[in-house]
C-alpha cells in the first residue's frame, strides 16, 4: 500500500490508443512490460499525461482493472481518480482499490482559491474515500490553477492521516519542497513521501532537497531509475552525471501542451507501443518536430555509447 515511506520511481504511464482512437490493449501489455523491464518501482495510471480526462467513465474503469491484472502485484500501482464530482471520484477509488491498487492520486478541482477552500475540499475527499484508502495529493498549479502553500500542506498532514504522499510539481518549487521538510521537522509532523513530477526536469535538485523519488513520465524511464539509484546509495554526483546525458531530451519532451506527443513517439520508436496517437484534442508532431527529435535521439545514443566506453 502507498505510505509515508514510499520511495523510488513511479512512472506516469501513457494511455496507448490505436490510430482510430480506441484504447489499444495490446500496447497496454507491451507498455507495462517495457516499464517493468526498465526497473520502475511503481506505476501510476490515469494521470494528466495519461489523458485521463479524455476517457469515458467506462473506459477508465476498464483500463484500471486491465492494468492491475497485467501488473499482477509485481510493483505497486497508483490510480488517478481526479474528478469534478465526488461521487465519480468515490466510484473510481472503489474500482481501483477492489482491483488491487496501492492507493489513489487526487488533484484539486479548478476554482479553489483560498487555503480554507482547498482544505475543505480535501476534507471532503477524505470523507468520500474513507479512512482506509491512502492517497497522494497532486500539486500541479500550472495545470489546475490551484496553489498549495507549504503551510497549508503541513496543516493537511496533521489533519488527514490517509494523506501519505505529495506529488510535487509546482514550478518553481524547490523552495517549497525544502520548506515542507523543514516545517515537518520543526513541528514534529509525519514525514510524508514526496515524489516529484515535471518530467524529471529538476530531478537531481529535488532529490537533494528531500524528495523520495519521482512520479512522472519520460520515454527513457531507466534514466529516472538510474538517477534515483545513484542518489539512494550516496552517489549524488553519479546521479547528476546520468541525468546530464539525457537532459536535452528531457527538456524537449517537457514542452507544455506538446511533450506528450514527443513522449508517445519515442515510446513507439522504442517498441513500447504500436501507435503514437494522442486522443483529440491533442498535439501532432510536424515534419520539423520529427527532424528535431531524430537529431536529439541520435545525439543521446551517441552520448550513451561514449559514456559506456
Amino acid at each position: 500500500m502507498l505510505s509515508e515511506t514510499t520511495r523510488g520511481v513511479y512512472v506516469i504511464a501513457a494511455t496507448p490508443f490505436s490510430e482510430t482512437g480506441e484504447i489499444d490493449y495490446g500496447s497496454v501489455d507491451s507498455l507495462m512490460d517495457f516499464y517493468l523491464a526498465k526497473g520502475v518501482h511503481g506505476v501510476t495510471i490515469l494521470g494528466m499525461m495519461g489523458e485521463a480526462n479524455k476517457l469515458t467513465f467506462e473506459e477508465t474503469e476498464q483500463f484500471a482493472r486491465y492494468v492491475l491484472r497485467r501488473i499482477a502485484g509485481r510493483v505497486p500501482v497508483v490510480v488517478g481518480i481526479t474528478s469534478q464530482a465526488l461521487s465519480t471520484l468515490q466510484a473510481l477509488a472503489r474500482t481501483a482499490m477492489d482491483a488491487g491498487a496501492a492507493g489513489v492520486l487526487v488533484a484539486p478541482v479548478a476554482g479553489l482559491r483560498t487555503d480554507d477552500q482547498i482544505y475543505d475540499y480535501f476534507a471532503a475527499v477524505c470523507r468520500t474515500l474513507g479512512p482506509n484508502v491512502p492517497f497522494a495529493l497532486q500539486d500541479y498549479p500550472q495545470a489546475t490553477g490551484v496553489f498549495l502553500s507549504a503551510s497549508l500542506f503541513s496543516r493537511m498532514v496533521m489533519a488527514f492521516p490517509q494523506l501519505v504522499m505529495l506529488k510535487h510539481e509546482d514550478c518553481p518549487g524547490l523552495g517549497k519542497l525544502s520548506q515542507i521538510r523543514i516545517d515537518a521537522e520543526r513541528q514534529g509532523l509525519r514525514r510524508v513521501s514526496i515524489l516529484t513530477g515535471n518530467g524529471g526536469l529538476y530531478f537531481p535538485q529535488e532529490l537533494r532537497r528531500g524528495a523520495d523519488g519521482a512520479m512522472t513520465g519520460f520515454a527513457y524511464p531507466e534514466m529516472l531509475v538510474q538517477t534515483y539509484g545513484h542518489f539512494a546509495v550516496g552517489d549524488p554526483e553519479g546521479a547528476e552525471d546520468i541525468f546530464d546525458i539525457y537532459l536535452p531530451l528531457v527538456r524537449y519532451e517537457q514542452q507544455p501542451g506538446f511533450g506528450l506527443a514527443v513522449r508517445k513517439e519515442l515510446l513507439r520508436r522504442r517498441g513500447a507501443i504500436a501507435s503514437a496517437k494522442v486522443r483529440a484534442p491533442g498535439p501532432t508532431l510536424t515534419g520539423d518536430d520529427i527532424q528535431e527529435l531524430n537529431r536529439l535521439q541520435a545525439r543521446l545514443e551517441r552520448a550513451l555509447g561514449f559514456a559506456q566506453k
